[in-house]
Parts: C-alpha cells; structure tokens; sequence
C-alpha cells in the first residue's frame, strides 16, 4: 500500500524551492534585497580607431619613394656641402658673375660678400635639416616624400641666391655698370 500511496501524492516542493527571493528573506527574518531593475541592455556606439597615426605607421611607404627621397636627400648634402665651399670664398664665384653678365671690372665688396656667404651657407645648412627632418617624418607615416627633398631644395637654394646677390649689386663696379647700361 505505500507503494500505491506514495506514487499517488504530487511532489510537494522543498522549503523555499519556488519561493521569490522576497518571500525567502521575509521568512528567514532577514531584511528585504533591493529590488532587481531589469533594463534592457543599451547599445553603446562603436569607437572609430582613434589613433589613424598607429594605422598610417604600419603602412609602408612605397620602395621607389623611400629609394627617391633619400637619393634625394644624399644629392642636396652633397650640395650644401659644396655650396658652403664656394660662399665661404666668394672670389671666384663673384668674379664668374661678373663675367656672366658682361662686367670688365673686378669685384671689390669682399668683406661684405664673406658675411652674406655665411649667411648663405647657414641657409642651406637649415634648410637641409629641416628638409631631412620633414621628409623622414612623412617617410615614417607612409606618405609620399620624394617632392619634399625637391622643393626644399628650390626654395633654400633661391634663398641663398639672394643673399648672394646682396654683395654682388652693392658692388661699385657692378653699381657704374648698371648706370652705364641704363643711360644706354
């Protein structure tokens, strides 16, 4: 008969199985949990990469751009170095000016050629550096570099010609010589 008895009966549940987590503290004596707030889960935006510098780094530059730029470079070094020779001894650069445009006399403004010839070098020497500097930068994000070494090479060796110019038209000999040529 207990067999037939027991499997009769429903299961009834163990002490606080189906209970809510309230009705378990309240008869335990324990104080209330806080209330569960269920919020639907928010979507938050997708961070873009913030760091388009890290992407740029991993890219390589081009081999020919790399290869061109600092053959380049190497080109306007040994420029700079020769140049500074040359404006460092302005006679024979000032005497070959004179003869290009067609002046008989000889150049006399030496002191003041020597100043501006270190003028001069000191312009191409900071404008290299700032060129290899600036170049190696743009290298080094993978962005095209070979005009960099170009244009710097235009724009500081334009430069440097015009403190060479300064002694060359204060010269007495070239200044009667214009005169002549504007009476003419």
């Amino acid at each position: 008969m207990t067999d037939s008895g027991s499997a009769e009966q429903p299961h009834r549940p163990a002490f606080g199985e189906y209970a809510t987590p309230e009705e378990q503290s309240r008869r335990a004596g324990r104080p209330l949990p806080p209330p569960v707030v269920h919020t639907p889960p928010t979507v938050l935006p997708v961070a873009q990469p913030a760091a388009p510098v890290e992407a740029a780094a991993e890219r390589p530059a081009h081999p020919v751009d790399r290869v061109a730029s600092i053959a380049l470079l190497a080109y306007g070094l040994w420029n700079v170095i020769t140049s500074i020779a040359t404006f460092l001894n302005p006679s024979s650069l000032m005497a070959t000016m004179m003869q290009a445009v067609g002046i008989s006399a000889t150049f006399s403004n030496y002191p003041q050629a020597r100043v501006w010839g270190m003028v001069a070098g000191i312009v191409l020497i900071a404008g290299w550096i700032a060129t290899a500097w600036w170049s190696v930068l743009r290298l080094r994000r993978g962005k095209l570099t070979w005009w960099l070494p170009v244009a710097g090479g235009v724009v500081f060796v334009a430069l440097s010609s015009i403190c060479m110019m300064i002694p060359f038209f204060t010269d007495p000999a070239v200044i009667s010589f214009l005169n002549g040529q504007l009476q003419k």
